[in-house]
């Protein structure tokens, strides 16, 4: 059995992510040796005016949130609302489960997310109208604008 604990976790940001989406992330499953296969859980810490990934619902997966600290700005389809230390939220597969976390306070927030794992896959991005397609092979994956979708036999 391995663990960790995760009251003072190493937090990996990624350069590239653009202002407004600089979440630091900690892979809980990475860092036990990516025994679990179809689950997973990452804690996120948001520093003021950061969010963890656009607006957006899963296809294939559930989540759950669990708010650790700070008090992060919770929308989902109903409006948005302020969360609390140890509130957790469930979203459920599809449209009713949208949902995106930023912090819109001056003190950092940590949240845990949990998750079934399920690939093949698919995320929608409302707001940019975009679908995520992740199929479990890098190369494979994609995002696109749902206009750009082609009829069943384009190109055979």
């Amino acid at each position: 059995m391995r663990r960790i604990n995760i009251s003072t976790p190493a937090f990996e940001y990624d350069q590239e992510d653009p202002d407004g989406f600089r979440s630091g992330l900690a892979r809980l499953g990475k860092l036990l040796g990516d025994a679990a296969k179809e689950s997973g859980i990452s804690v996120y810490e948001l520093p003021p005016g950061q969010a963890i990934c656009p607006y957006h619902y899963e296809c294939g997966e559930e989540e759950w949130l669990l708010v650790l600290a700070g008090e992060p700005t919770l929308r989902h389809p109903e409006g948005s609302e302020r969360l609390a230390p140890w509130d957790v939220v469930f979203f459920e597969k599809g449209p009713a489960g949208a949902h995106g976390v930023r912090n819109a306070t001056e003190e950092p927030v940590r949240v845990l997310m949990f998750s079934t794992v399920v690939v093949p896959s698919a995320t929608v991005y409302p707001d940019s109208d975009k679908v995520g397609i992740w199929t479990g092979d890098p190369d494979s994956d994609v995002i696109v604008r749902r206009e750009s979708k082609v009829e069943y036999f384009d190109g055979e």
